[in-house]
This record gives structure tokens, sequence and C-alpha cells, in this order.
């Protein structure tokens, strides 16, 4: 009788640990919405940096005396110069969690949320460059 508890007790437990193993933690479904959240503001900030960026000088419009703005416009440069930091919060935010989460060698080293944090700091420094 003994012996079918522990080998029981010995079952539930590996049962219960391929049973984590399966389904995805608190700190997994954090770093997922980090990840896209950070995203999703980095393409709105792509947007607006369409509007908030000078215009191109283009032939075409010399010959047709057209207005060209050789400024960027302050407001949207504001918005985008938060966007563009929460951006890169975000996607720090997620490369953080997922050093404390995982704990394997081989496990995903999110190349991506690297590559946006580099842009996103690329582009602030840029910003300041050329508005100041």
């Amino acid at each position: 009788m003994m012996v079918i508890k522990q080998h029981s007790a010995r079952h539930n437990k590996l049962e219960q640990r391929t049973k984590r193993r399966q389904t995805t933690d608190v700190w997994s479904n954090i770093q997922s919405s980090l990840a896209v959240a950070s995203w999703l503001i980095f393409l709105i900030a792509l947007v607006m940096s369409y509007y908030a960026a000078p215009d191109k000088d283009y032939g075409l419009l010399r010959y047709y005396n057209v207005e060209i703005r050789q400024f960027w416009l302050t407001p949207l440069t504001g918005y985008l110069y938060i966007l563009l930091w929460l951006s890169a919060l975000g996607s720090y935010l997620a490369l953080i969690t997922d050093k404390y989460r995982s704990r394997r060698r081989n496990d995903n080293p999110h190349y991506h949320l690297i590559l946006l944090l580099a842009i996103n700091l690329f582009w602030l420094v840029y910003i300041l460059v050329k508005t100041l």
C-alpha cells in the first residue's frame, strides 16, 4: 500500500512538472505584451515622423514654386520623441523580464527586441541632432 502511494505521489509531481512546462507563465505573457506594444508604438512613431519631418525638396516642386517646409514641426517632434522613448523602454523591459525568466542557455535571445532598442536609440539621437 505504501509503495502505491509513493508511486502515485511521484507520478503527480511528474505530471505537475509537465503541465508547468506546457503552459505559459505570467512573465512570459508580460514580456510578449511589452514586445508587441513596443513594436506598435514604433509603427505609430514611423507614421508621426512622416508628418513631423521636413518636406523633400524635389525639382518639380521648385519648378512650380510649391512652398517646401525646411524645418521639423515642433509639437509633433515632441510627441515623436515621447513615443520613441516609450518604445525603447518597453523593449528594454521586455529584455529584462526575459533575462530573469529564461533559465536555459538555448532560450530565444530575442534579437528583434535588441534591434528595436538600437533603432529607437539611434533615432532619438538623430532627432536631437537635427532639431537643435
